[in-house]
């Protein structure tokens, strides 16, 4: 399992709760606690906590995926490779 060390502020973020709410839930789960170089304070992820983590890093590539999908599709089309560009050609593929 890989350690993940999250600021009050990106782990309020990832649960969409307030900092409070998030810094109460590290102290009732008893995370792991420390503060960086940086200064600022971070907590560890639990198990759990990671889960969320990648499952919302595989939303983000989805849409990140599917953008680059729908460029190389304008690209094919543009270059002739795939037909004729229409505003039904363009739209096809997008679904979700």
């Amino acid at each position: 399992m890989p350690q993940i060390w999250m600021t009050y502020d990106e782990l309020a973020g990832m649960l969409d709760c307030t900092v409070i709410e998030a810094r109460e839930r590290i102290h009732l789960e008893r995370l792991d606690r420390k503060i960086s170089r940086d200064g600022k304070k971070r907590a560890k992820l639990n198990p759990e906590m990671v889960g969320i983590f990648i499952a919302r890093l595989k939303t983000i590539d989805s849409g990140v995926d599917r953008a680059v999908e729908d460029l190389r599709r304008v690209h094919d089309l543009l270059s002739g490779r795939s037909g004729s560009l229409t505003p039904q050609s363009l739209g096809s593929r997008r679904s979700g």
